[in-house]
């Protein structure tokens, strides 16, 4: 039995290594003059999602194995800020992604959902019922907006804005660096739950026209409880991106971050539901019915069997 998703490893950040399967299992591998060749062997079936930083390589058969194992692979920039790819299990139901689906492709249904991702962000009872998506946008900039004004007050830094600009990385200010390289690895873990769970990353309720968009609406959900105030910890950190990945995957031990993601993505698109995942290697492949919905595949429907 492989373990499920929320109780999965969160991430494992990798650079200048070569990933390689072997008789034994998937392992990284870094050869230098001074130590010769040293060999740490990865737990992928207990693995939610692997970033790949710059000088890393990996085989065909490790890549197999990772996605086998339903383990996500991204592959990052440096530090593991910006995500510019990722792999996609084939083993999944289709159960959460049609009712994501369902409730994308309905206006009323999105808007509730965006709503009900507000609430759960700012707390029971903070969002009016016929909120537009203009309103919500205005709250939660106001919101986010004392939230930076607070723990910047906290710590003694004066005055806080949020810039992210890749073309000026090194000029940034470590609050800023260390938010975005610990928002990246969210958004893998993020993303590993999402894909784990059969939904599309890219149909978002808040975001669009983005492969991620997803991602970035179930993401918001923590930053307010744990890569924000991580990173304006870090203010006087010389080197805020490695410390905040370290801090991060540190504290997902206290806060058992998977679990919530998996629980809050069922809740958000079946509120009166039971979150069970279903297990993908006992249940074959259904076929589609206009009138009786999902029948049984893999028999024989014909008039004689």
């Amino acid at each position: 039995m492989l373990p499920r998703i929320a109780d999965s490893l969160s991430f494992l950040y990798l650079d200048v290594v070569r990933i390689q399967q072997d008789d034994t299992g998937v392992c990284a591998e870094i050869t230098s003059e001074r130590r010769g060749t040293e060999t740490v062997y990865l737990p992928t079936a207990a693995l939610s999602c692997v970033l790949l930083g710059p000088g890393t390589s990996i085989t065909a058969r490790a890549l197999a194995t990772l996605a086998r194992h339903g383990t996500t692979v991204l592959v990052v920039g440096s530090g593991g800020v910006r995500c510019y790819a990722a792999t996609l299990p084939d083993s999944l139901t289709t159960t959460w992604l049609e009712r994501q689906t369902r409730a994308w492709a309905d206006d009323e249904q999105r808007l509730s959902v965006a709503r009900a991702m507000y609430e759960m962000r700012f707390g029971e009872g903070t969002v009016a019922a016929d909120a537009t998506l203009q309103q919500l946008r205005g709250f939660e900039g106001a919101r986010v907006k004392a939230h930076y004004q607070l723990l910047a007050k906290q710590h003694k830094i004066g005055r806080f804005r949020r810039n992210y600009d890749p073309a000026s990385w090194e000029d940034q200010d470590p609050v800023n660096l260390a938010l975005s390289s610990a928002n990246t690895c969210l958004y893998g873990i993020v993303h590993a739950a999402i894909v784990a769970l059969g939904c599309s990353p890219a149909l978002g309720y808040i975001h669009s026209g983005n492969q991620q968009a997803f991602v970035y609406d179930v993401a918001d959900l923590y930053k307010a409880q744990l890569t924000i105030p991580l990173a304006f910890s870090l203010h006087a950190s010389t080197n805020p991106e490695a410390q905040a990945r370290r801090s991060f995957r540190d504290g997902l031990r206290l806060f058992k971050l998977l679990p919530r993601i998996v629980a809050d993505i069922q809740q958000l698109l079946d509120p009166a539901g039971d979150y069970e995942i279903e297990d993908p290697d006992e249940q074959l492949v259904d076929l589609w019915d206009p009138i009786a919905g999902a029948i049984p595949g893999g028999i024989n429907h014909g008039a004689e069997t």
